[in-house]
């Protein structure tokens, strides 16, 4: 944190926090204003209420006068304060006469509460404690420029000299206090310019979080219209590549052109998987709305299984299992077969055409379980702490050299979280892998 004990804050946050420090100033003031004025009458019920050989009133008439005054003039300090906050709410700018409003309502507070004291005690000595409160409260309560922080010790301290000649003090007893004032108006001072350091530097970091938070804004809206012009510009001609090739291969053509043109199917499915790993990253950062349905999980399941079964060609590779007759969870049925795909479709891609890929569904206290096991090639121990991880480099090419970006699995950890689930996974190199995704049940 940078002290500012005897220095400005610096030019690039000082208009903005002095808005802002007027405006928490305001506040103090109407709050200090209301409490000190339900005070001012509590006492002066009391006053009536109390028997006068109780309370001594008769030798105090003085006090009877002062506290007249306060009930009268603080609501007037309650009222602007009020006002002024309004302004500034409606302006978003803080003026000059709003910082000599809460100087004034300071040295306001602190003259009330030393010549109260000087009243109630008649000695200066006794009134310093009451002092000493008074300057606490102001320095933790209000923010002052160093400035006006100063202006405010010379008034303080000339008020405190003139409550000492109406005490009629002696001159080594004026010396004593003075000193004393001395002492406490310094210790206000420090104390003053801490808080005033410690806000600046709190409103600081606030201000540039959000900035960051600015930034980051920009920058994923720019994202987002990347990936939008990745979607529009390039799926158009990769799909013509795909459809010329497909046309050519109609013809009659040798085996090298038919490698060629194979060759160039294939990348063209890569780079369109690419496509859309990258698009439905972003579609679910920027999805506010996440609406599930209650549904039948082993339903549910079979007709995803059905689904790659019938892609297969009706080799039966993909096999679905369940432990339970009828289980329900709340499911988005948009994104979480996309969980599904993803896992499936990597089991297959790391395992033998001749291995079967197992879905099993089983439930586990109040949760369903859905597990996709393969036989495959397993994972590497070093690469399962950050599997989970957007572009963490953990993809792999497939055994039929099938492409990965890195992303798939981040995908599917952010889904499955937002149906209040998790995700996990156990694999050991050479002998495949097992993911486990764990939902919460509903009746």
């Amino acid at each position: 944190m940078e002290t500012h004990f005897f220095t400005k804050l610096s030019p690039k946050y000082s208009v903005a926090y002095r808005n802002y420090y007027t405006y928490q100033n305001l506040q103090s003031v109407r709050t200090a204003s209301f409490i000190f004025l339900a005070l001012s009458i509590i006492i002066r019920i009391l006053y009536h209420v109390f028997p006068e050989s109780l309370t001594k009133a008769q030798n105090f008439p003085e006090f009877n006068f002062v506290n007249w005054v306060f009930i009268a003039v603080t609501p007037f300090f309650y009222l602007i304060s009020h006002l002024l906050l309004l302004r500034i709410r409606k302006t978003k700018k803080a003026t000059a006469e709003m910082a000599l409003f809460v100087f004034i309502f300071s040295i306001y507070i602190i003259s009330c509460g030393m010549y109260s004291s000087f009243i109630s005690t008649s000695d200066p000595s006794n009134a310093l404690t009451l002092y000493l409160i008074a300057l606490s409260i102001v320095s933790v309560l209000f923010v002052f420029e160093y400035y006006e922080t100063l202006i405010l010790l010379l008034s303080v301290e000339m008020l405190f000299t003139m409550m000492l000649f109406h005490a009629q003090v002696s001159a080594t007893e004026m010396t004593y206090n003075q000193m004393i004032s001395a002492i406490l108006l310094a210790g206000f001072y420090l104390t003053s310019r801490y808080f005033f350091s410690y806000k600046a530097s709190y409103y600081g970091q606030i201000l540039e979080i959000r900035q960051k938070n600015d930034q980051i804004e920009k920058a994923n809206s720019f994202k987002n219209q990347v990936l939008g012009t990745v979607a529009h510009d390039l799926r158009n001609p990769i799909a013509a590549v795909e459809s010329l090739a497909m046309m050519m291969e109609l013809d009659e053509i040798d085996d090298d052109t038919q490698e060629n043109l194979t060759m160039m199917r294939e990348s063209c499915v890569k780079a369109r998987t690419i496509i859309d790993d990258l698009l439905n990253a972003a579609r679910h950062e920027n999805t506010g709305i996440f609406e599930t349905t209650r549904t039948e999980v082993n339903t549910f399941m079979n007709d995803i299984v059905k689904a790659w079964r019938i892609q297969q060609g009706g080799t039966g590779n993909v096999l679905f299992t369940s432990d339970v007759k009828a289980i329900y969870a709340q499911i988005n049925h948009e994104k979480f077969p996309r969980v599904m795909d993803n896992l499936i479709s990597n089991a297959l891609k790391f395992s033998k055409e001749t291995d079967e890929v197992t879905v099993q569904l089983t439930r586990e206290k109040n949760n369903v379980i859905i597990k996709v096991n393969d036989k495959g090639l397993g994972i590497p121990q070093n690469m399962l702490p950050k599997l989970f991880e957007r572009f963490s480099g953990a993809g792999r090419i497939g055994l039929k050299g099938e492409q990965s970006t890195g992303i798939g699995l981040s995908i599917v950890k952010d889904i499955v979280e937002s149906h209040g689930g998790n995700i996990t996974v156990q694999s050991e190199e050479g002998k495949g892998s097992t993911f486990t995704v764990m939902l919460p049940m509903v009746a």
